[in-house]
């Protein structure tokens, strides 16, 4: 056997004692989620829960029986707590918060797609959030309804049981009314109508002034706030059985 049998066989041989699991002592990785003690809590995943080695689980977040968080999604209480039901479904990438203004609260048997965006939501049962779309504050999704490739709920809109956004469209309002991406003004005055302003909804800053200044004052309490609350955060050991 010469030099380049012996490589393949070595490799060979660590992938099958890779995917076996054979580890000598002490040599294995970390096996289960990054796990994170966020303002003195820790989150809570069900038994029968299943959370990848990549996703991050952050403070007050609960994840029902059942549920299965992909990789590299996130869930973070940043504030406010997330509750995942059971037999939920999050997948690869996805972002989900809860903020100190709005909890992020999801029923049972709900599909959240790769790349999604979810902030301080409510969303009923057997709802669907397709790839890529964006559910913002305050707003709230009856059963079964569904947002499509790409589609936003936006801050504060009600969107009813079983109704469907269409794929990059826009919901707005309460009752929710479906914009296409192009009808930015309706858009706004569907938002203005409701009361719903994004900075002082999201960041309760002052409504005054022009954008630039909104975004100003907005970030300098996140930023603030944000450190303040994070520099005590502990990374909790990580289960041997990936829970």
């Amino acid at each position: 056997m010469n030099a380049s049998d012996a490589t393949v066989t070595d490799l060979a041989t660590a992938a099958s004692r890779s995917m076996a699991g054979d580890y000598p002592p002490g040599a294995r990785g970390r096996t289960g989620p990054m796990t994170i003690r966020h303002l003195g809590v820790a989150p809570s995943i069900h038994p029968e829960a299943y959370v990848a080695p990549t996703a991050v689980v952050s403070g007050q977040v609960s994840i029902g029986a059942g549920s299965c968080i992909m990789h590299g999604a996130v869930l973070a209480a940043e504030g406010g707590p997330v509750q995942i039901g059971s037999h939920c479904m999050i997948m690869e990438n996805a972002v989900l918060r809860g903020t100190g203004r709005h909890p992020l609260l999801m029923g049972d048997g709900v599909l959240i797609g790769p790349h999604a965006q979810l902030t301080g939501c409510c969303l009923a049962d057997e709802v669907f959030i397709a790839a890529g779309a964006m559910v913002l504050n305050g707003a709230h999704l009856g059963q079964a309804a569904s947002a499509a490739l790409g589609a936003v709920i936006h801050v504060g809109a009600i969107v009813p049981a079983m109704a469907r956004v269409p794929i990059g469209w826009v919901a707005a309002g309460d009752p929710a009314h479906m914009y296409p991406p192009s009808e930015a003004e309706p858009i706004q005055a569907s938002l203005a109508e409701a009361g719903w302003s994004f900075f002082p909804f999201a960041f309760g800053i002052d409504d005054a002034g022009g954008r630039r200044e909104q975004l100003r004052a907005a970030l300098q309490r996140y930023t603030r706030a944000i450190a303040r609350h994070h520099r005590q955060d502990q990374v909790i050991r990580a289960c041997p059985d990936g829970r």
